[in-house]
């Protein structure tokens, strides 16, 4: 078992943060491309798979006999699928892009990708100041 300089949370937080930088590039490909005959309306869907590679508690898989071998996937190896939305009602010209939908979509992403960010810079903060101040005691 390797020792890691950060903890899954932070692990985590990153892969979160990335994931939501892909998910605004997929609204915003979709709004750009809300005139554009025949477009489909992608989706990016990564929760689920996240939620694996963090092991949520009795998630994680033994892989010997012996108590410390389990399998645990790294959260930087966690592949999002992009998909057309089903969601999507195809107009006459073959768009199924609807842009308020779409612009709800970008406006709660940069909610949890603010939420994401401020958590992380928290936890680095903790970490700061176990390493500087809380380690002078």
């Amino acid at each position: 078992m390797s020792d890691q300089l950060f903890d899954t949370t932070l692990n985590g937080l990153n892969t979160a943060l990335n994931f939501r930088l892909m998910n605004q590039s997929v609204i915003s490909s979709n709004i750009a491309n809300a005139d554009t005959p025949g477009y489909h309306a992608q989706k990016l869907e990564f929760e689920s798979a996240l939620r694996d590679a963090l092991a949520v508690e009795g998630h994680m898989a033994m892989e010997g006999e012996h108590g410390e071998h389990y399998h645990k996937s790294e959260p930087g190896s966690v592949m999002a699928s992009i998909y057309d939305n089903p969601n999507g009602v195809v107009n006459l010209d073959g768009n199924s892009v609807d842009r308020n939908a779409e612009q709800v979509s970008l406006a709660e992403n940069q909610i949890h990708y603010d939420a994401g960010t401020e958590m992380l810079k928290r936890k680095l903060a903790l970490l700061k100041y176990a390493i500087t101040e809380g380690g002078s005691r």
